[in-house]
């Protein structure tokens, strides 16, 4: 490893299962290399009740939690519960499952976000293996939610090159607005509504978003002390920056 850190120019590392092994292991790996980033796929089970996902997900994200822990904090991992959460909200029209009982979002990044890894699908998930993949019609809904909120977000790469609905657009303009207003890991979340039609939150202070089709605006609320204006909108999403 430390030969591909210096030698070829890696710049980071991704674990494969680190179900299969304690994350005291990566830390080792990950101290005795300082790479720029690592971060460990820890691909558990969501909890269902008779085949319905159950509202209250949080032993499954802790449980991935704890193998950050082992890390150290070394290192972060994919949030899955995301992913699980928001793709049968999308799909079943149940918006109300992104705010957790404490109003948080109910995935890793709403408990240690600057650890969470973010993604809508991988190779796994989607593309030809497709063992868990996201709802198609949903797409952008669903990249209007990680590109606005904490965690680090990754783009698919089939989703990248995806000109249906626009998708390759807006996820370009969503990653420019990200950028733009300097969102981070460790961006603050406020949820506004989390209804069955409709999701919105604000976002430091300096975005706001909603998605679904029930209705919802910033009206009456201020973004960095001043009028929102609408800066990007697609099928069933909407986003929001300061005048």
């Amino acid at each position: 490893m430390k030969y591909l850190r210096t030698s070829i120019g890696f710049d980071g590392w991704r674990f494969d299962y680190v179900r299969g092994y304690p994350g005291q292991f990566c830390k080792q790996y990950i101290n005795e290399t300082t790479p720029e980033m690592a971060f460990g796929e820890y691909w558990d089970s969501c909890e269902y009740t008779d085949g319905v996902l159950k509202y209250n997900q949080d032993a499954h994200r802790q449980r991935t939690i704890n193998w950050c822990d082992q890390t150290g904090g070394t290192a972060a991992a994919f949030d899955f519960t995301t992913k699980g959460v928001l793709q049968e909200a999308l799909s079943k029209h149940e918006y109300w499952r992104l705010s957790d009982s404490q109003g948080r979002p109910p995935g890793v990044i709403g408990l240690w976000p600057s650890r969470g890894i973010t993604f809508i699908d991988n190779h796994d998930t989607g593309s030809t293996l497709n063992h868990w993949p996201f709802p198609s019609s949903h797409l952008n809904e669903g990249y209007a939610y990680i590109l606005t909120h904490p965690g680090t977000p990754c783009v698919f790469w089939d989703h990248l090159y995806q000109e249906k609905d626009a998708l390759r657009t807006n996820v370009l303009a969503l990653v420019d607005l990200r950028r733009k207003h300097g969102l981070t890991s460790r961006s603050k979340v406020v949820v506004r509504k989390a209804v069955a039609e409709c999701y919105a939150a604000t976002i430091d202070d300096k975005l706001a978003m909603k998605i679904g089709s029930g209705d919802w605006s910033p009206a009456g609320l201020k973004l960095q002390g001043r009028e929102p204006k609408l800066a990007l909108s697609g099928p069933n999403f909407a986003v929001w920056e300061a005048a």
